[in-house]
């Protein structure tokens, strides 16, 4: 299990967190001509190793970069604008079938100890997808129903703020149920609510209102669930 959860937060390293925007838009515009790409992939294979310290998975790391650039490669060449959203939960899918697959081929034997610690890998991997990863995926779920009207209200907002906000507030949700204080979530549910909805009833507009609850809902039953799973996990191995 740990050895999964250390190739995880390597893809979420890789995938997420450490690939500039900038990367991704070369990518969808070279493909294969990309430097990018193959940075992209070399970083991964980097990742693996090091995160898993042992020499012996070396090979299972090579095999875990050159696949993960293959699933790319094939996403970047059949997505379209319209399939965009249905390549990105299949690109996905796919790299966490191979780091299934390796997780239960090979077994762990790490040569620096202190990278056993259980706990610390399963919390920061798990801190760390409620972060970027899940922003990314709400905000290709929900694009779909982004209302025209999103933009005119962006003016007055600080910019990215949304994004930060939603960060923050499943990061207080996780650490809410891993201490066991679920009644504040609640709360906080609450104090966004009188904040957020006040402005966008004074905005008047229906189809963003929507649009917000969907996205908030989303990302609170996200958080809620990985908080939980974080917390089962924390049982099993301490």
């Amino acid at each position: 299990m740990i050895l999964f959860v250390k190739l995880l937060l390597a893809h979420l390293l890789g995938d997420f967190i450490w690939q500039p925007n900038s990367w991704v838009a070369d990518k969808e515009i070279k493909k294969h001509k990309s430097i990018y790409l193959y940075l992209h992939i070399l970083l991964h294979g980097v990742l693996v190793a090091v995160l898993v310290a042992d020499i012996g998975f070396i090979p299972y790391a090579i095999f875990i970069a050159v696949t993960h650039g293959i699933i790319d490669l094939i996403k970047l060449n059949f997505q379209k604008a319209k399939t965009k959203r249905t390549w990105f939960v299949v690109d996905q899918i796919a790299h966490l079938l191979i780091l299934i697959g390796i997780a239960l081929l090979y077994q762990r034997n790490s040569i620096i100890p202190i990278l056993n610690f259980n706990e610390f890998w399963i919390l920061l991997t798990g801190f760390l997808f409620v972060t970027k990863p899940v922003s990314i995926f709400i905000k290709t779920i929900i694009s779909i129903w982004s209302p025209e009207s999103q933009n005119s209200h962006q003016d007055n907002s600080l910019a990215n703020a949304g994004n930060y906000i939603g960060i923050l507030e499943r990061l207080l949700i996780v650490c809410f149920i891993l201490t066991n204080h679920f009644e504040a979530i609640g709360f906080l549910l609450a104090a966004k609510s009188i904040f957020r909805f006040g402005d966008l009833k004074e905005a008047k507009d229906r189809k963003l209102t929507e649009y917000v609850m969907i996205g908030t809902l989303i990302s609170f039953g996200i958080a809620i669930v990985a908080g939980l799973i974080i917390q089962a996990l924390l049982l099993q191995f301490s």
